[in-house]
């Protein structure tokens, strides 16, 4: 695969990365007025919003793998690397390689993620199952299973432009603005 052909999927699989992660945003925002709603319903009115915590539990999953991709796509994503940093010092071609290996384990990971919410995804889609109180506040399973089957694939595919060309490649200096990325 040619340079630009590279650049140009790391481009489109970036500019899905940030969108997921702006809608990500969204939720948040999103639920903060939920929450708000729900307290001063509750509290001046005695009418809190009915199915305020199905909400929330619905919204923290979405939040979170909606915003995955881009927390990779970046290198952010939350891990204990005081070793491979101490590494890539003094080891360099050691440090990228143990870098790789974990990117190829995180890899794994999200593939094994992706391969197993499939079948929940399908099941949940056919029996239109639902999560809630009937009669008071209910909602499909189905867009939470997509969304973490969607995400776990976005995940994989930058772990992939990882482990093949290096995290450098994946994110721009832009996105690591103070930080010496050379």
């Amino acid at each position: 695969m040619s340079r630009s052909a590279i650049s140009a999927v790391t481009k489109l699989f970036n500019g899905v990365a940030i969108s997921a992660n702006a809608v990500g945003t969204l939720v948040v925002l999103g639920l903060v007025i939920i929450v708000n709603y729900d307290a001063i319903a509750r509290s001046l009115f005695n009418k809190p919003f009915l199915g305020a915590v199905e909400v929330v539990q619905f919204s923290m999953v979405l939040i979170v793998f909606l915003q995955l991709p881009d927390v990779i796509r970046v290198g952010r994503l939350t891990r204990s690397d005081g070793l491979l940093s101490l590494l890539s010092r003094r080891k360099p071609a050691a440090g990228k390689l143990l870098s790789r290996a974990i990117d190829l384990f995180s890899l794994t990971f999200m593939v094994i993620i992706a391969i197993a919410i499939w079948p929940e995804f399908v099941d949940m889609w056919e029996s239109q199952d639902f999560f809630g109180i009937p009669g008071v506040f209910t909602a499909p399973w189905w867009p939470v299973k997509l969304v973490i089957f969607l995400s776990a694939i976005l995940c994989a595919l930058h772990f992939i432009l990882h482990v093949v060309h290096g995290p450098k490649l994946n994110s721009g200096p832009e996105d690591h603005a103070g930080e010496d990325i050379s």
